[in-house]
């Protein structure tokens, strides 16, 4: 398993645009196979931060994502939406060891 925490601050005049590229992106991305959860976090006290919790099945998993239409119909909508450029940390699970999501 392999998760990616994903950063992104978004400019105040696009936080409900990106919200619902996000969100298609989202519903997408959980029906690829080698994904097994995918969440999209808003910040409580700052609305104009989102985490993007992605944990797949396989370490191949995040590159195949990344080729996917959705992935990039996502990247290039959001890409001028943003306050910096995003970022990311990626994760190996601890527990549970046997986590088949």
């Amino acid at each position: 398993m392999v998760i990616v925490h994903v950063f992104v601050h978004v400019k105040k005049e696009f936080i409900e645009a990106f919200r619902e590229a996000t969100r298609e992106n989202a519903q997408n991305s959980v029906k690829e196979p080698g994904i097994a959860r995918f969440d999209v976090v808003e910040q409580e006290d700052d609305p104009s931060r989102f985490v993007l919790v992605e944990a797949y099945r396989s370490p191949e998993a995040p590159a195949l994502h990344k080729e996917t239409a959705h992935y990039k119909a996502w990247r290039d909508a959001v890409e001028h939406m943003m306050a910096e450029p995003r970022s990311s940390v990626r994760y190996t699970n601890v527990f549970p060891a046997d986590a088949g999501w």
